[in-house]
């Protein structure tokens, strides 16, 4: 056994076990916390397979972003979690026909990828050579170059997601005070500070 064979199941192993916990862990903050070592696991991985910037992204993005969110979330809501797993018995009928369905087109996907007759070609058609473009320049070009409508429009996507959320939970409240910027910006110097004079013993 090789030392990156060694590496992979130090970080392997851990992974499918905290993936486990985030499952069939009771108590929702120590979920997160398994979730952020299936991240901090899979980002290990990602810098064996040479591809850093995924990891990078995943330790970034995921875990100083993503989970430091849902932790903050899951703490800060008073919510009833036993009461919400007493109802996941409801749905399974629905829930596990669709994650079958999910499985085998995951399974369908990645076997046509792997055994195909094509497949070797198309995977070479949109990897470089390693040897004369690292994978964070190839992946740039890629995005950038050849997906680059299909990145903008995933990009608005979201820009019209996170409007229509602000929007969904904008409310016009008459008891809160706001800052009005304009109205600071454009008052005048002279009127903006009156000096009082006031006399020994007398108040204002």
């Amino acid at each position: 056994m090789t030392i990156a064979d060694l590496a992979f199941y130090c970080f392997a192993v851990p992974a499918v076990f905290a993936a486990l916990m985030v499952v069939i862990s009771r108590n929702m903050v120590h979920s997160v916390l398994w979730l952020i070592l299936v991240f901090l696991s899979s980002a290990g991985m990602f810098v064996l397979l040479g591809a850093e910037f995924v990891a990078m992204l995943l330790v970034i993005v995921y875990v100083g972003a993503v989970a430091v969110l849902f932790l903050f979330v899951v703490m800060m809501l008073d919510v009833d979690f036993a009461a919400l797993k007493g109802q996941v018995s409801r749905y399974m009928p629905l829930a596990a026909p669709m994650g079958l369905v999910i499985l085998l087109q995951l399974s369908m996907g990645v076997g046509a990828w792997v055994q195909a007759d094509a497949a070797p070609g198309l995977r070479q058609s949109v990897t470089p050579d390693p040897i004369q473009v690292e994978n964070t320049r190839a992946l740039g070009l890629l995005i950038y170059d050849k997906y680059l409508y299909l990145f903008q429009a995933a990009g608005l996507i979201l820009l019209v997601a996170m409007v229509g959320a602000i929007l969904l939970t904008l409310r016009d409240r008459k008891d809160v005070k706001r800052q009005n910027v304009l109205a600071q910006m454009w008052r005048d110097p002279a009127k903006a500070m009156e000096l009082k004079d006031v006399k020994p013993g007398q108040g204002l």
